[in-house]
């Protein structure tokens, strides 16, 4: 088993996804043969990250973890033969020439895999924006009736 941390500001793919880069990712990785003898990497991130939120347009603290089974083939022709639990690592791409894992990239592929699509405060209530300028935050039931494109034409039909 191998574990520690690494600075955020390090990950220079995940670095544009977040508000701020202050701070560091935990990691353990653990490596073992299963019972099919196939090579396998249990990796296991977590970390504050500071996103910028979409409703508020706000940073905030979001709090990424993940776990993954990663089985190491030798080429793309064995991914058949492989268990379905597992994600599929191909030797040739996510091992350096030198026979050594690129940890550093490990770790951030989980990290860019566990953010979420959209990001948003769970703090923030939905809000209506308007053209006037005015900002009046949602009601539940706003909130939770799918809006489809026409829907205001509805209304406007219904009054008339």
């Amino acid at each position: 088993m191998f574990f520690g941390t690494m600075p955020l500001q390090r990950m220079k793919r995940l670095s544009p996804l977040l508000a701020s880069t202050e701070g560091e990712a935990r990691f353990e990785v653990s490596f073992y043969f299963d019972r099919q003898r196939n090579a396998v990497i249990k990796v296991a991130v977590k970390a504050d990250l500071v996103l910028l939120c979409q409703r508020s347009l706000t940073p905030y603290t979001e709090t990424v973890q993940r776990t993954s089974l990663l089985a190491v083939i030798r080429d793309i022709t064995e991914r058949d033969m492989m268990p379905a639990n597992y994600e599929l690592i191909v030797q040739e791409t996510g091992v350096h020439e030198t026979g050594r894992l690129a940890l550093l990239e490990l770790v951030e592929d989980e990290f860019l895999l566990a953010l979420p699509q959209i990001p948003k405060n769970p703090a923030v209530d939905a809000i209506e924006f308007s053209t006037e300028g005015e900002v009046r935050p949602l009601s539940d039931d706003q909130e939770k009736r799918p809006q489809g494109p026409f829907a205001a034409l509805a209304g406007m039909l219904e009054k008339s």
